[in-house]
């Protein structure tokens, strides 16, 4: 049986965007810094991924193509792989670093029903804001949002036959 929410397909991707950015030195970090933090980043990841795996379950019939199971990319960030370069920002770095480990023991509870649970780590994305807020960086080394976006694509795809548990760099030059 095919169901439809609001006109939409049952559930067979889904990934989690949503997050933020503070740089602060440890001691001029509050609690509530910390947990702004924690909330926007790992939080929002955990509670994604808890309602699309329980949509991808729910579904009950195959994915495109006939594809079992179904994928989740979050994403986490470049000091989450190598938490020396979270320097100054601790809260940040922390956070994405819980993303990361989500996604990996996620990937492992999921593994036998085919949801292919994993993430991307960019580096400094190139964005307009990342831009205006460091003038003075050397651009051609930072990330596209289309290069991170074509790393997504494929993972969320049904051509992903095999990769789960990855948090996988983007870093381009940088």
């Amino acid at each position: 049986m095919r169901r439809f929410y609001g006109g939409l397909p049952p559930l067979w991707a889904s990934v989690h965007l949503a997050g933020g950015f503070a740089m602060s030195p440890v001691g001029e970090t509050s609690a509530v810094d910390f947990a702004d933090q924690f909330q926007m980043n790992a939080l929002s990841a955990f509670l994604c991924s808890a309602a699309a795996i329980r949509a991808i379950r729910s579904r009950g019939e195959p994915g495109p193509g006939g594809a079992k199971g179904g994928r989740i990319v979050n994403v986490a960030a470049r000091p989450a792989l190598e938490p020396r370069l979270g320097s100054g920002m601790v809260a940040y770095t922390t956070a994405k670093a819980a993303v990361a480990a989500l996604t990996q023991a996620i990937a492992q509870e999921t593994a036998g029903e085919e949801i292919w649970v994993n993430a991307v780590a960019p580096s400094i994305l190139d964005t307009p804001a990342n831009r205006a807020a460091m003038p003075d960086a050397d651009f051609s080394t930072w990330v596209a949002p289309s290069a991170v976006a074509e790393v997504i694509a494929f993972l969320a795809s049904p051509d992903n036959q095999v990769t789960r548990g990855a948090v996988i760099p983007v870093y381009g030059g940088a």
